[in-house]
């Protein structure tokens, strides 16, 4: 095994993701230098760059430093990247993301959080639940989480021996984790562009549960129907979350983020804190970044909210959600797909979910890691939700999707925009007009 005490300078293809942005941040508190590059500059590369970390728009090969020990990627990348391809060529080990994750679990007393949906507002629930109990934990997370300070991060640095960390399931990347704890929120068909079907992304589930040990523990929920296969025949603590009659009070609206709350508590409590303490950040915690955020409301009254839902499921959750706080007010969606693989595959799904909607925005399909396949088009979307007689409209490109559906919104309508790709930039922009 790598000793990471040794490694002196790290180098990271991807910088702008919010798990290698995380990592990142980790080892320049030790003293670590620190480099990397991105397609294209974002807020998460800008802050890195006022801390002292070297960044570089675009993949080149002369962007990899001289003497680097160690380059870290994103599994988004492909194996032709010239900053890998170079690194491979001196002999400089190359980890993926997962893989670095996975030894900086072996150092510590993990808290995975794994599931189809729930990931990042669970595991974020369960950092401010240790921390305000007393604990100090290190924290990756998924996404951006606000702090005293008033500065958002992916990353919090912990005194004590415990690690909360998103277990990502794409690609089976979180079986590199040791979790001590493991907490599953959900198990449903995604990513199937990877996996072959629910019983495949089961198995992977499974994998990951075997590797919790005998004096470790699962907390799930009995209420999900795809999870019995995974737990059969453990050897580890098994509590059943959905089980537990908490009390508690929750700022965040939609039965999703109870049962993300009552997962939570129940890993809080396990590890000690006290429940009163737990329950009291449920009072005040309003979520993660781009996890039902307020952005804002136009000069006419018009309010702009962002999701980072992009699977039929987390859509339904999040207007569901939505309709329950805000009614009798309309809920106006700006939807943009993310992967034609899975708006392909989960295309009636997707269009039962947006059917929630008072009115519906689609915008071309954000294309990711993928390449267009000819198949799948956002009109298409649009087509099925209209001769379901819904109310949906199909703008090609994020910005002016967002600006159409703020303008002609009555005042005091909520316009959600919902996606995993860059939608939310383009909320923000259209707001600023």
């Amino acid at each position: 095994m790598i000793d990471l005490e040794k490694v002196k300078k790290v180098h990271f293809i991807g910088l702008g993701g919010i798990g290698l942005s995380a990592i990142a941040r980790l080892f320049l508190l030790s003293n670590k230098q620190i480099s990397g590059s991105d397609q294209n500059a974002n807020r998460i590369t800008d802050e890195l760059e006022k801390i002292g970390v070297t960044f570089y728009c675009g993949h080149q090969a002369s962007n990899l430093p001289v003497d680097t020990d160690l380059v870290i990627y994103t599994i988004a990348i492909d194996s032709t990247n010239p900053e890998l391809l170079k690194a491979k060529e001196k002999n400089i080990l190359c980890l993926s993301y997962p893989e670095a994750l996975g030894l900086i679990s072996k150092t510590k007393k993990t808290i995975a959080v794994a599931g189809t949906h729930g990931k990042t507002t669970t595991t974020a629930m369960i950092a401010e639940m240790l921390i305000t109990g007393g604990l100090s934990p290190t924290v990756i997370v998924g996404s951006l989480l606000s702090r005293p300070d008033g500065k958002p991060t992916n990353f919090i640095s912990g005194l004590d021996d415990w690690l909360v960390v998103e277990a990502c399931e794409y690609r089976r990347s979180f079986l590199n984790l040791k979790p001590d704890v493991l907490a599953i929120t959900n198990i449903e068909e995604d990513h199937l562009d990877y996996y072959r079907d629910l019983a495949d992304i089961q198995s992977a589930f499974r994998e990951l549960a075997l590797k919790v040990p005998r004096t470790g523990t699962i907390v799930y929920s009995s209420q999900d129907k795809n999870i019995k296969s995974v737990l059969d025949n453990l050897n580890c603590q098994l509590i059943d979350y959905s089980s537990r009659d908490y009390n508690f009070e929750l700022s965040l609206p939609g039965e999703h983020n109870r049962q993300n709350a009552r997962a939570s508590l129940t890993v809080a409590s396990l590890v000690g804190v006290r429940l009163n303490k737990a329950i009291s950040i449920l009072k005040t915690f309003n979520g993660p970044w781009r996890r039902f955020e307020y952005k804002g409301q136009t000069d006419r009254g018009v309010f702009l909210y962002d999701d980072y839902a992009h699977h039929p499921t987390e859509i339904k959750a999040t207007l569901k959600a939505a309709i329950e706080k805000f009614r009798p007010q309309p809920v106006i969606v700006v939807f943009q797909p993310h992967l034609y693989s899975r708006t392909r595959q989960l295309f009636d799904n997707f269009v039962e979910a947006l059917a929630l909607a008072h009115e519906i925005y689609i915008t071309d399909i954000y294309a990711a890691r993928e390449k267009d396949d000819g198949l799948t088009k956002a009109e298409d979307l649009v087509e099925k939700l209209k001769a379901g007689g819904r109310s949906a409209f199909y703008v090609a490109q994020p910005k002016q999707a967002v600006v159409k559906a703020l303008t002609k919104a009555k005042p005091g309508s909520v316009v959600f925009t919902i996606g995993a790709g860059n939608i939310s930039q383009a909320g923000e922009k259209a707001l600023s007009l």
